[in-house]
Parts: structure tokens; C-alpha cells; sequence
């Protein structure tokens, strides 16, 4: 039975909804890594969640992450939120987004991200994101 957004926002109360990445192609890429158990973390930049912007995440909360056409994908709980600028961001961290082999590689593509999308700068806040699948709307749940 296929879940509308409505009905995952009556089964989870207080959960917000997003989108990963910035294009169809980097968000559909990004949820099969949720899917595949590799990518548990996620960060973005804290600008981006200011009035009117995405909602920050919090420990304990399930949110809804879309497929870029806007249909419910996947629901995750936030397991943990740290706020740090992207140049103290460790390797540890960076390989949780499961995007990358080394943290030079992430700092490579997390910075052209952040250029393309508002600006880059190596001291920028980022809020890092660490979560767990809850329920995958493509398959079963976890």
C-alpha cells in the first residue's frame, strides 16, 4: 500500500519533510545510499535553517525525505545534531554520508556544493546530522 505525505505526517507528528542534494540526479543517488545502510549521516549549511528555511533537525525527531518529484522516499529519525564549521568537520563524520572515500574528497564536494548553493567559506557553520533508517517507502521497513 503505497503511503501518502499526509499519511506519514498523521503516523509521524511533528515530522518535517526535505529533500536531499540539489538536483534530481545527486538526490536520487543520495537516497539509494540511505537505502543501502551506507550513508547514516548529513550535514548542510546553518544559514539554510533560518526562518523560512529547512527545519533544524533534533535527536529523536522522524522527518520525511522526499524524492526530488516531491513523493515521500524514506523516513529517518535524527540520532544526534552538531553544529561546527566545515573545516573542523572530521573524517569520521564525513564518511558517514557515505559519499566519499576519504574527508579530502568530501571537503572537495562538500565545498563546490555549498559554492553552488549560497557560497563557501572554509569557517562556514555547518549542522552535522547523524540518523537511522526508520522506514523505507520503496520497501519494507527497517
Amino acid at each position: 500500500m503505497t503511503k501518502t505525505l499526509d499519511d506519514l505526517k498523521a503516523k509521524y507528528p511533528g515530522a518535517a519533510t526535505f529533500k536531499f542534494g540539489d538536483s534530481e540526479r545527486l538526490s536520487a543517488e543520495l537516497i539509494a545510499l540511505v537505502r543501502s545502510g551506507r550513508k547514516t549521516g548529513t550535514c548542510g549549511a546553518l544559514r539554510d535553517f533560518t526562518e523560512g528555511g529547512e527545519a533544524m533537525p533534533v535527536a529523536g525527531r522522524k522527518d520525511i525525505a522526499l524524492n526530488w518529484d516531491g513523493t515521500p522516499a524514506l523516513v529517518i529519525e535524527t540520532t544526534s545534531v552538531v553544529i561546527r564549521r566545515f573545516c573542523d568537520v572530521e573524517a569520521e563524520f564525513a564518511l558517514s554520508e557515505g559519499e566519499n572515500e576519504d574527508l579530502a574528497g568530501w571537503q572537495r564536494d562538500h565545498s563546490a556544493y555549498y559554492e553552488r548553493n549560497g557560497g563557501f567559506w572554509p569557517e562556514m557553520d555547518v549542522v552535522c546530522e547523524r540518523f537511522r533508517l526508520v522506514e523505507d517507502l520503496a520497501g519494507e521497513a527497517q
